[in-house]
């Protein structure tokens, strides 16, 4: 069974999070702060993944430890649930369409951690989330995951549906790379990294 579950606790933040890659998309999120809680939701949902996450954090300060610690946490689980890459489709790519918004991602859990991220959000705050700690997010995940990353808002006016079709983007993707195929590491050197 393809799990993991990690406590991360610093100064900043307390994280428990659970994970499993073969879930129903059963999702229990509590960090603080509602857009972000909103935005986790979204991506266990959709990528079809169990997703539990508790995190007390410095949110007295902002909301900045609170979702990169979060992502950090879960690129680490993320790793360890997929115990190696064999036998994985390894690749996934999605577009999310979200009323007048566009979400395109691409990725390579390849072991060489890499994030381009191009996204243009008109509003600097949704709710009490900032708007430019999406890409501190995303990340704190990749390099965390060991993950190739490629995310690209190509549409969009509304910070809330940018940032909401990204997160679901970036869902499909990786339910489509975690897919077992069966066999060994996909790759021409036999190895991944």
């Amino acid at each position: 069974m393809r799990t993991a579950e990690i406590h991360r606790k610093t100064r900043e933040t307390d994280i428990e999070l659970f994970l499993k890659l073969d879930g129903e998309g059963k999702v229990a999120v509590d960090t603080g702060i509602g857009f972000f809680d909103h935005m986790l939701t979204a991506f266990g949902v959709h990528g079809g993944f169990d997703l539990q996450v508790n995190c007390s954090g410095d949110l007295q300060v902002d909301g900045h430890h609170t979702v990169e610690d979060t992502g950090i946490v879960l690129g680490q689980a993320f790793a360890k649930a997929l115990n190696g890459k064999d036998g994985i489709a390894r690749y996934g790519s999605f577009y999310v369409p979200m009323d007048e918004a566009l979400g395109f991602c691409a990725l390579d859990i390849s072991g060489r951690p890499f994030l381009a991220f191009d996204a243009v959000f008109a509003e600097e705050k949704i709710g009490e989330y900032d708007s430019c700690l999406t890409e501190e997010f995303f990340r704190a995940f990749a390099f965390n995951a060991g993950i190739t990353l490629h995310i690209k808002a190509l549409d969009g006016t509304n910070s809330h549906h940018v940032t909401e079709a990204l997160f679901k983007a970036a869902a499909h993707a990786l339910k489509a790379a975690v897919v077992r195929t069966g066999g060994g590491v996909l790759s021409t050197k036999g190895v991944l990294g």
